[in-house]
């Protein structure tokens, strides 16, 4: 397994499928496993895909519509059953407080593991740490919803040419990464910057401010894409994206890799919404996701 990797365990939107689940995807990063909108039916199709309770560490909800949302209870009941032995947070928006509690206590079970309640009231940060800060944006829905974006601080490339031409070798390197500086020789004269990987994950909105914000410059974007161009009105009527829209967001954002998902049970030929997002003018890489398929994130430039 890659160690940054989307897992899709969904891709329908209101209504399922016989080959597409409601939705439900993991982020793994770096050790960490994210759960974004477990619909119904995501325990299994977590159990399908090779994905176990242990692996997650955050739940992140966009929104409390049933096809996002109505997997939480028995994913909660499933870390408890499974003994997680790491605490497990969840983020969900505020307003959506008492949808959260029922589904967390909707039936009888014991409780095994912290869960930590984080709901989301604004825009703005929500977790930090060593690989990731975790921050929220709100977006345009009937009910209020919130993208997630992850963005890696920046770093350093050391660049070997010019270590050699200054004689820095072995435990050098690593001394003049610690330090700053070596004999003379400053960090910024033999390394250049490297910009923090970023993704971020887009579902049920119209076209607004909150979009953009959150793809600009994501190595990895996932994106609803609800439906096709010519029912462009009725997306923005029920709160959605099309696919030449969600396309059109990630060429302005410069996004590398565009996942499209969250589809309409209307249209039963996926390949329509490839050629509609390239028509759309995108030219990087283009997954249209299928459930149970695995999408390394970008390697780092």
């Amino acid at each position: 397994m890659s160690a940054r990797e989307l897992v899709v365990l969904g891709t329908a939107s209101q209504v399922p499928t016989r080959h597409r689940n409601h939705n439900g995807y993991v982020l793994f990063w770096d050790g960490q496993g994210i759960l974004f909108d477990p619909g119904e039916g995501t325990q299994r199709q977590m159990l399908r895909a090779g994905v176990a309770a242990h692996d997650l560490h955050r739940i992140c909800v966009t929104h409390f519509h049933g096809d996002h949302s109505l997997g939480l209870a028995g994913v909660i009941q499933r870390i408890n059953l499974d003994r997680v032995p790491h605490p497990v947070t969840a983020h969900y928006p505020a307003s959506g407080q008492h949808f959260f509690d029922r589904l967390r206590y909707s039936t009888a079970y014991r409780e095994t593991v912290a869960l930590v309640q984080e709901p989301v009231a604004a825009d703005g940060p929500l977790a930090e740490g060593p690989s990731y800060t975790l921050d929220a944006v709100k977006l345009s829905h009937p009910v209020e919803s919130y993208g997630y974006r992850l963005t890696e601080p920046d770093g350093r490339r050391m660049l070997p040419r010019l270590l050699a031409e200054r004689g820095i070798r072995g435990p050098d390197v690593g001394r003049i990464q610690r330090e700053g500086s070596l004999g003379g020789t400053t960090l910024d004269e033999v390394s250049e910057m490297r910009r923090g990987q970023r993704f971020a994950f887009v579902m049920d909105t119209r076209l607004c401010a909150g979009v953009h914000t959150l793809a600009e410059g994501c190595d990895m974007l996932v994106i609803e894409s609800t439906f096709l161009d010519e029912d462009e009105q009725l997306a923005t009527d029920h709160g959605h994206l099309t696919a030449g829209q969600a396309a059109r967001v990630a060429v302005e954002a410069g996004v590398r890799h565009l996942v499209l998902t969250h589809f309409s049970q209307r249209y039963s030929d996926p390949g329509l919404y490839e050629r509609q997002a390239r028509a759309a003018g995108f030219e990087g890489e283009l997954t249209i996701a299928r459930d149970l398929t695995r999408v390394p994130v970008p390697k780092r430039t």
